[in-house]
């Protein structure tokens, strides 16, 4: 079965799973979208008021934002893979539990499974947790890690999230210069 095969099916298993969290106040599943044989595979937080709307990951401000990140590297953003963790929206726009995170974790790691990144880059604090839970996302953002994870050695590099960049000028320019970074990291990845 080939990846786009394989992400369809996880898809529907989503939505045919009536005990995940947060489904009853959400319009649309944003499951993710993109190239499933991506070298990269961006991972965010939860859809936000745009993405619950369109089903679509990253297209409201913050995926304006990433994709003129994308396009200051000369990475279409087609060639990629971009998810959330969590899939539906919380309400008012929170930030998911961890128990919701938890919830959506077998999903997710079947999803990293499936379309096996060279380079996984998380955007904030809450996909880093999955990997580091006891770090903040400013200890190490910008600096790629090596970790193994479900058995498997994953290279895993903790950014900003966009929406908070939006907010924060200081953080806005250090995820900036640490997306320059990608081009090299992706080359030295074997």
């Amino acid at each position: 079965m080939n990846k786009a095969t394989s992400l369809k099916k996880l898809k529907e298993l989503i939505e045919l799973d009536k005990t995940l969290p947060l489904r009853k106040d959400a319009t649309n599943l944003v499951f993710g979208e993109g190239n499933p044989n991506a070298k990269i595979l961006f991972l965010g937080e939860a859809p936000g008021r745009m993405e619950d709307l369109t089903g679509k990951p990253f297209s409201g401000a913050a995926g304006k934002l990433l994709d003129k990140l994308l396009q200051s590297i000369n990475l279409p953003r087609d060639e990629t893979y971009i998810s959330n963790i969590v899939k539906f929206r919380p309400p008012q726009n929170r930030t998911p539990t961890p128990q919701e995170v938890k919830t959506f974790l077998p999903y997710i790691n079947q999803q990293i499974d499936i379309i096996c990144p060279k380079l996984i880059i998380t955007l904030g604090a809450v996909p880093l947790s999955i990997f580091y839970p006891d770090i903040k996302i400013s200890q190490i953002q910008g600096r790629l890690q090596e970790i193994n994870y479900c058995g498997k050695t994953i290279h895993l590099l903790p950014l900003y999230h966009p929406a908070a960049a939006l907010r924060n000028g200081h953080m806005k320019e250090q995820l900036e210069t640490s997306f320059k970074k990608i081009p090299s990291i992706l080359s030295q990845i074997k």
